[in-house]
């Protein structure tokens, strides 16, 4: 009976936060496009599916937050819940089935943001950048730069114009390398490739930077190996959006990063939010299921305004912790999950209460 209430508020919010959203900030992205640059009505519809399952993630805790709060708010209003409590069933008895569900929804969220969700921002961006900006597809990867760092200190940087990610070919490769935060020395070479598992570069010349700056020629070779621990496909990879990264993509960024002594932070907060993220359908319905369950007999647009309060209260602080773990003022896994612990604590006691 409970799930049956909850069935029809969930889709009806999902649906209101979506069109929400969608028309805050999506609507005026495809205007633009069709305004100042004539897209088709075709280009516009793909665009327009390819951002949707982002935004669904996004709402999804927003719905589960609505369907508690107005299905028990029904339930609330037709007097049912005293019915149920004079009967001799406790309140966490008849939220069970609110936390079970919510459970089964945070499962498919993360499950459509590790398959879909990638998937559709890369397609997002092909059709922004080769369909309307009018670029050619690319068979090659442009402009790669690798930084290296140990214990703080800058240790070598390279730079690779063009890049194949099938063959592993490589064009234009130069590698500076330092000591102690100073360019001590320049490889440089117009080719380099994959070849058995290492990299190598080819007609290459290597020069030596003094203290003062002055650059002399060491020597020259027909063929060297770059030591570089990363393969082609790592490599397009490391350039990649985290938001196009799924969840084993984004953890072999950051060995790989670490590996290389570079600032991992950022990306192991993003990594520890899109854990964490879908997990909140659990704590925000719980929230609504004890504030709808309050005396009333209220309409649903009151279930719909404080929805839209509480949903605005989480994700401020959800921000405000993201600021906070990509700065290093908190832990990556306490800034992702400190909000859900918050309303979790706050859900627990107005469940408590509301027996």
């Amino acid at each position: 009976m409970i799930l049956q209430e909850l069935a029809g508020p969930f889709l009806f919010g999902i649906l209101a936060f979506t069109v929400l959203l969608v028309a805050g900030n999506l609507l005026f992205k495809i205007a633009d496009l069709v305004i100042q640059r004539g897209v088709s009505l075709g280009v516009v519809v793909r665009l327009f599916l390819y951002y949707l399952p982002g935004v669904v993630v996004l709402t999804i805790p927003m719905g589960s937050l609505l369907a508690a709060l107005l299905g028990f708010g029904r339930l609330s209003a037709n007097v049912e819940i005293v019915a149920l409590k004079a009967a001799g069933v406790a309140f966490q008895r008849i939220v069970r089935p609110v936390i079970w569900a919510s459970l089964l929804v945070s499962l498919g969220s993360m499950a459509l943001n590790e398959t879909l969700v990638p998937l559709a921002e890369r397609a997002a961006v092909n059709l922004l950048r080769y369909e309307v900006m009018q670029e050619t597809p690319p068979l090659f990867k442009e402009r790669i730069f690798l930084k290296e760092e140990k214990d703080g200190h800058l240790k070598r940087v390279i730079y690779i114009n063009r890049m194949r990610p099938r063959s592993g070919k490589m064009a234009d490769i130069l590698v500076q390398e330092f000591e102690e935060d100073r360019l001590s020395r320049i490889i440089a070479a117009p080719r380099g490739e994959w070849v058995r598992g290492e990299w190598w570069i080819e007609d290459g010349k290597v020069f030596e930077v003094d203290a003062q700056g002055k650059v002399r020629l060491l020597f020259t070779f027909r063929k060297q190996g770059l030591q570089l621990h990363l393969n082609p496909k790592e490599v397009e990879t490391q350039s990649l959006d985290p938001q196009q990264m799924n969840l084993f993509q984004m953890r072999d960024s950051i060995r790989r990063l670490e590996e290389q002594g570079a600032d991992a932070t950022r990306l192991r907060v993003l990594l520890n939010l899109r854990l964490a993220v879908p997990w909140a359908s659990v704590v925000l319905a719980l929230v609504g299921a004890a504030a709808g369950s309050r005396p009333q007999r209220s309409s649903s647009s009151v279930g719909l305004g404080l929805s839209v309060v509480i949903v605005f209260f989480y994700y401020v602080t959800l921000s405000f912790c993201q600021s906070l773990g990509e700065a290093s003022y908190l832990p990556a896994v306490v800034a992702a999950w400190f909000p859900n612990l918050i309303f979790l604590v706050l859900g627990g006691f107005l469940v408590r209460r509301s027996n």
